[in-house]
């Protein structure tokens, strides 16, 4: 198959998304495909060829790519692209999109697992894997998704607030403390923080302002980090996050060696199925498809709560969904092939 890995973007998590394209074009280049690296952003201003040879391209644009512990500087990626028009798409992204059998979206956070992307494509008639543009806009809203899913699975209370500098002060003074920070809509927990006292909550909110203003406040639940990946609508092993210091952050999630992660999670069996019946069921209910991976704390007690599920996670040489297949046996390259083969069924009424 023709197959265009898109990645990049100007998200704050752009790294992240070219760490798993690299790989994912890579593996898919393995079994065959005629698979090639394009960012959605920067586009094809540096390739001189014709564009009906690109697919022939020995390597795919592939190259090496490492998250670094600091976010991208977007500015400066800004900087770097020739054409200056307001477009998310460079150049020629849409045109080779279109000659494609499928495009394997390698995108992460607001510029590509937000619904954008997806509906673009939709309206283009160009098939992509992953969830459709709606069910990835609810699921990439923290508050929405919490509102869709709280009848059915466990989920630690919240509130969504909207605010400026002058409002930091008294939302500092009548939040219950501890509480977590979260910005509305950004993943790999960039812009999150744990508050245990005013001045740290204080600082969370000032520091949440870079990211549009508003945020989730939610309970804190002490207790063990626990995701679980979902291929096909069923659930994959679970594995456990144990941070070597803080919380599972941006720096733990793509630093080697930051963090341990234990897959399956050393729970018990009555744990794991409490896990894979709330991950199933949120997938469900969003109306997702194809794969995704859910995030939960887990007490104590067993109980778990589930805090947000990722639609397009990362497929980096630290992430946890390829650590998950590989627990049942699934190689990397046999994953993409499955999220390939999957998404090619879904019916996305083109």
């Amino acid at each position: 198959m023709r197959i265009v890995v898109l990645a990049g973007g100007l998200s704050m998590e752009r790294n992240v998304s070219l760490s798993s394209g690299n790989k994912i074009c890579k593996a898919l280049r393995s079994l065959g495909h005629e698979a090639i690296l394009v960012d959605m952003f920067l586009g094809l201003e540096s390739y001189s060829g014709s564009l009906e040879d690109i697919f022939t391209v020995k390597d795919g644009f592939c190259g090496e790519f490492s998250v670094r512990e600091e976010q991208p500087d977007l500015d400066a990626v800004r900087a770097q692209r020739k054409d200056k028009s307001c477009s998310v798409f460079g150049k020629d992204v849409l045109n080779v999109c279109a000659m494609a059998d499928v495009v394997f979206l390698a995108l992460h956070g607001t510029c590509g697992e937000d619904g954008r992307v997806q509906a673009a494509f939709d309206l283009l008639g160009i098939p992509y894997t992953g969830a459709s543009y709606l069910s990835s806009a609810v699921a990439m809203d923290k508050d929405l998704t919490k509102r869709l899913v709280a009848d059915y699975v466990i989920t630690p209370r919240w509130r969504t607030v909207s605010y400026t500098e002058g409002d930091v002060e008294r939302l500092a003074g009548e939040t219950k403390l501890p509480c977590v920070v979260k910005p509305i809509a950004n993943g790999s927990s960039i812009g999150v923080s744990i508050a245990h006292d005013t001045d740290e909550l204080r600082a969370a909110l000032l520091l949440c302002l870079k990211f549009g203003g508003r945020v989730v406040l939610e309970e804190y639940i002490k207790g063990r980090e626990i995701q679980v990946g979902i291929l096909a609508g069923k659930a994959l092993p679970s594995i456990e996050i144990i941070p070597k210091q803080g919380f599972y952050d941006y720096a733990n999630k793509y630093q080697t060696g930051a963090a341990e992660e234990i897959c399956p999670a050393p729970i018990p069996a009555e744990w794991e199925e409490r896990l894979r019946s709330a991950t199933e069921t949120v997938f469900r209910v969003l109306g997702l498809s194809v794969y995704a991976r859910a995030d939960f704390v887990v007490t104590p007690d067993g109980t778990p709560y589930f805090l947000e599920i990722n639609t397009l996670p990362g497929m980096t040489p630290t992430s946890l969904v390829p650590q998950e297949a590989a627990a049942i046996g699934m190689s990397y390259a046999e994953l993409c092939q499955t999220i390939v083969n999957e998404s090619v069924k879904e019916d996305r009424g083109l």
